[in-house]
C-alpha cells in the first residue's frame, strides 16, 4: 500500500514538472520578433552534401516596423545537414547587413537608441541575431547593427549599416529628425 502510495506522489509531482518544463519550452521557443518575419530573398549552396540538405547563404528582407520609408536586407549563413534540416544546429554568427531609404521616412512613435528592429532565434535555445536601431543625431542618420549573443556568451561578429534621413520626391519637402524621436 505504501509503494503505491509514494508512486501516485511521485506522478502528481512529475506531472507538474512535466508542465512546468513544457511550459518553459514553449517560452523558449515561441518567436522571438521584434518586426514582421523577413521575406527570403533567395539562397544560395556554399557546402554540398549528399544525403541532407545543403549548407546555405540565404538574404532576407524586412521593413523597419517603427520607421516607414526603411528597410534592411542581411544575409546568414545556414546549418544544412540532418541536425539543420532538424532545427537543431546552432548557426554561426557571420550575418551582413545592409538598409536603405526606401521611400519617404516618417517615425511611427519615440524610441530608445540600440531598440531592437528585429530579432530571430539562431539556435533552438540560446542564440539569437538582433538588429538593432540608432540614430546619430547630429549628422541626421539612422544606424542599424546586426550581431547575435547567446545565453552566456555573444560574438563579437557584427555588421552596420546606415540611413541617411533625405527628402523623397517633391512632396516629401520636411524632412523629419531623428533626434525628435529619441527617447
Amino acid at each position: 500500500m505504501t509503494s503505491r502510495l509514494v508512486n501516485l506522489c511521485d506522478l502528481r509531482h512529475l506531472s507538474r514538472l512535466g508542465g512546468a518544463l513544457l511550459l518553459l519550452v514553449v517560452a523558449l521557443a515561441g518567436p522571438a520578433v521584434a518586426a514582421d518575419e523577413p521575406d527570403l530573398i533567395f539562397r544560395r549552396s556554399t557546402v554540398f552534401k549528399w544525403l541532407s540538405p545543403n549548407d546555405k547563404l540565404a538574404t532576407y528582407g524586412v521593413d523597419d516596423p517603427e520607421v516607414e520609408g526603411v528597410a534592411c536586407h542581411f544575409t546568414v549563413p545556414e546549418k544544412g545537414g540532418f541536425k539543420g534540416w532538424l532545427g537543431l544546429a546552432e548557426e554561426v554568427s557571420d550575418i551582413s547587413l545592409a538598409c536603405r531609404q526606401i521611400g519617404p521616412i516618417q517615425f511611427k512613435d519615440k524610441m530608445s537608441q540600440g531598440d531592437d528592429m528585429f530579432r530571430k532565434r539562431r539556435s533552438l535555445f540560446f542564440k539569437k541575431m538582433q538588429i538593432v536601431r540608432g540614430c546619430d543625431a547630429k549628422r541626421n542618420v539612422l544606424v542599424y547593427m546586426v550581431y547575435s549573443d547567446r545565453l552566456i556568451e555573444g560574438s563579437p561578429k557584427n555588421s552596420t549599416s546606415s540611413v541617411p534621413i533625405m527628402p523623397w520626391g517633391q512632396s516629401d519637402a520636411a524632412v523629419q529628425k531623428c533626434g525628435d524621436f529619441i527617447q
